[in-house]
């Protein structure tokens, strides 16, 4: 099935990083999630920055704490911990989600009777379900198609907590391929998911060899290969019979947005 292209809406983008500098201003904190994965590659130097601006304190969540190994989470927390208070969770299962309100209460302005907190971060990190878990009900939407939070939203978390939820944060400088690969675009905003999913593949057999092996029973080590066997046991035919590989990229891609393909980044020696 051939899909239709979104392009990429550069005016979108910064207008939602219009909507994240106004509440970062308001905001008394602000949570910056990055996805257990890849947290380097899903952090915001630009997001950073325009907190120390406002001089709002900053904690680090780092989400999908249940695609990654313990000790590889507290060697992330260690890393983020010598600029940043953070923590580790898995919001969609609420792992360790008691920490976040620990560490919010810990950093919260104490002259402030309630406290705004601003959740940050790129499009699917998990933003929308951290918010859920804060307010103890499903009322933030949330989907794996990247950029779903279009507008800026506020929440009664508690008596003494709001929550202001933000457009997805998405790099204007990077290219399309890097910014799938961070999860701030989804494969059918791609233009070439192609070239994307081989990028993806040989990250992926550098970090783990046997992932496609375990994900989808695919021996080959060779990108393009893994591809066409994808394509096979998926039934991807264009007309004549001959394999359609674009749709097996798209579904390659989809399954690292939403956590189906795993394998993760090691965090930097020490």
């Amino acid at each position: 099935m051939q899909l239709d292209v979104m392009p990429i809406d550069i005016i979108g983008i910064r207008r939602a990083w219009r909507n994240v500098r106004r509440v970062i201003g308001k905001a008394d904190i602000v949570l910056e999630v990055v996805d257990a994965r890849d947290p380097l590659g899903t952090r915001s130097s630009k997001l950073e920055n325009l907190v120390k601006r406002y001089n709002k304190p900053l904690i680090i969540v780092i989400n999908k704490a249940d695609l990654v190994p313990r000790d590889v989470l507290e060697k992330w927390k260690y890393h983020f911990e010598k600029e940043y208070p953070t923590i580790y969770i898995g919001a969609k299962n609420r792992l360790g989600t008691t920490f976040l309100w620990k560490v919010i209460k810990k950093v919260a302005p104490q002259d402030k009777r309630v406290v705004r907190v601003a959740v940050t971060g790129f499009p699917n990190v998990g933003k929308s379900t951290i918010i859920n878990v804060l307010k103890g009900r499903h009322s933030a939407s949330t989907s794996p198609k990247a950029g779903h939070t279009k507008h800026v939203q506020e929440f009664r978390a508690a008596q003494w907590l709001k929550v202001i939820d933000t457009p997805g944060i998405i790099p204007i400088e990077e290219d399309e391929e890097a910014l799938a690969l961070r999860f701030a675009l989804n494969s059918e905003q791609l233009s070439d998911p192609i070239g994307a999913a081989i990028r993806l593949i040989r990250i992926g057999l550098n970090l783990d060899p046997t992932v496609f092996r375990k994900t989808y029973g695919i021996e080959h080590r060779d990108p393009e290969k893994i591809l066409e066997e994808l394509a096979k046991k998926r039934g991807f035919l264009l007309k004549g019979g001959k394999l359609n590989i674009e749709e097996a990229a798209r579904v390659l891609l989809r399954d690292w947005l939403t956590g189906k393909l795993v394998f993760y980044y090691p965090p930097p020696s020490s």
